[in-house]
């Protein structure tokens, strides 16, 4: 007993100390344990991608390829470390052939994407720039008819992940979010997601997922992280410092747009069975010897272009894969033209904006369009935000691509997409 008062009496007379030792005890503490619970998580994922590897598949079956596509740049370096450690033991236990392609500098997915052979799944792990580059490789390839057909897989990797939130439960824990990604992509659940097409006048086109964005809440975005200092209010000081510019700052261009077009049925996934020899010939001597069909002339309905000149702040053009709805019955893109006088004041409160910079402000002009021309006048400042890669701002045409690629995602957020639709 006399010792225990010794040793309170010496942790009241040194009180900082103690203080001290008491939280750097408690942060320990936590920080073991997260780490434990991160363990229990990967070890949970692993054993449900074990169940997958164990079944049972004929012998004449090959194995399934996939082929990942990763960039160990992202989320500042540590993304390689992140897929070792949380993403590649799933897909291994999963009965996978797995093929890593790791880049080694920007835009050198896109080339990889020109070579690459046949495979049944491709799996981006980065962020959005990856995502960007990837589809755009997809894309541009001769034959992208029939590898767009390939689904994808998105493990959340990098700083901004902005598909992450359409595909994929949100979760506070990092670890598990990629693994819920991961696991998503073995149980097999798609989606189909539409792709912009951006064209230059000389340059190849460039495909996105998610938006095209042009003016100052963008480039103020941009510089956020270099005010990292100022911790909550480093999005603010980036607005603040970007008023001492020329104010105000207007971002002036004519459009011209296309209105939404009806939505096709959807192609049937699995291809009917080949028809007997005997039915083949008979439609073949059918052909050969019945007489050749008039053909009628279709009348060609010109395309109804509606024409806009703004003055903006700010513009988007976004895809709805946010916002996805599998039952919509028109296809279209979303395009903002946030209003033109702001204050400095407003700018800069406005600014918190940039946590979820595809939400159109009120007061803003929406329009929703299938195909646009923006035309830039001689000398446009400024910057183009693709995916949240940069771009030089430049005349583009922007197409919408409906449905063009199939995602992975995670079950669960299918069926929520289904009841919202049906409320």
């Amino acid at each position: 007993m006399a010792g225990a008062v010794k040793v309170l009496k010496t942790l009241r007379n040194h009180w900082k100390k103690t203080t001290f030792g008491v939280c750097l005890l408690s942060w320990g503490g936590n920080w073991l344990y997260g780490k434990h619970c991160d363990n229990l998580l990967r070890r949970a994922a692993c054993q449900e991608a074990q169940a997958f590897g164990n079944q049972l598949i004929p012998s004449s079956m090959p194995l399934k390829k996939a082929t990942v596509f990763l960039n160990p740049a992202a989320c500042k370096g540590k993304a390689r470390n992140l897929f070792e450690k949380n993403a590649a033991p799933i897909l291994h236990l999963s009965g996978l052939d797995v093929t890593v392609v790791q880049t080694d500098y920007e835009g050198q997915a896109k080339k990889l994407l020109e070579l690459m052979e046949n495979t049944d799944l491709i799996i981006i792990a980065g962020g959005d720039g990856t995502v960007q580059e990837v589809i755009t490789g997809l894309l541009r390839r001769a034959d992208e008819a029939v590898f767009s057909k390939i689904p994808i897989g998105f493990i959340p990797l990098g700083k901004t992940c902005t598909l992450s939130h359409t595909l994929y439960p949100e979760s506070m824990n990092r670890v598990q979010h990629i693994t819920n990604a991961t696991l998503a992509i073995l149980k097999g659940e798609t989606v189909p997601l539409d792709v912009l097409q951006i064209k230059g006048e000389k340059e190849q086109p460039v495909f996105a997922v998610t938006d095209l964005r042009w003016g100052s809440y963008r480039d103020a975005g941009v510089k956020v992280s270099k005010y990292w200092y100022l911790g909550p209010l480093k999005t603010k000081a980036a607005h603040f410092f970007s008023t001492f510019k020329e104010w105000p700052q207007k971002h002036q261009a004519a459009l011209m747009y296309l209105g939404p077009t009806e939505r096709p049925p959807e192609e049937p996934e699995e291809k009917p069975s080949r028809p007997p020899l005997y039915v083949r010939l008979y439609r073949r001597l059918r052909l050969y010897w019945s007489s050749p069909r008039k053909e009628i002339p279709q009348e060609v309905t010109p395309e109804d272009w509606e024409e806009l000149k703004l003055s903006t702040i700010e513009l988007s053009i976004a895809t709805r894969n946010r916002q996805l709805d599998l039952t919509r019955t028109e296809d279209f893109m979303d395009i903002c033209i946030e209003a033109d006088p702001v204050s400095k004041g407003q700018f800069v409160n406005r600014g918190q904006k940039m946590r979820d910079p595809h939400v159109c402000p009120e007061g803003s002009q929406c329009i929703r369009a299938s195909r646009c021309i923006l035309q830039l006048p001689e000398g446009a400042e400024g910057s183009f935000g693709i995916d949240n890669e940069e771009y030089e701002a430049m005349p583009v045409e922007v197409k919408l691509l409906p449905r063009k690629l199939r995602f992975f995602c995670d079950p669960r957020m299918r069926e929520q997409m289904f009841h919202a639709a049906v409320q």
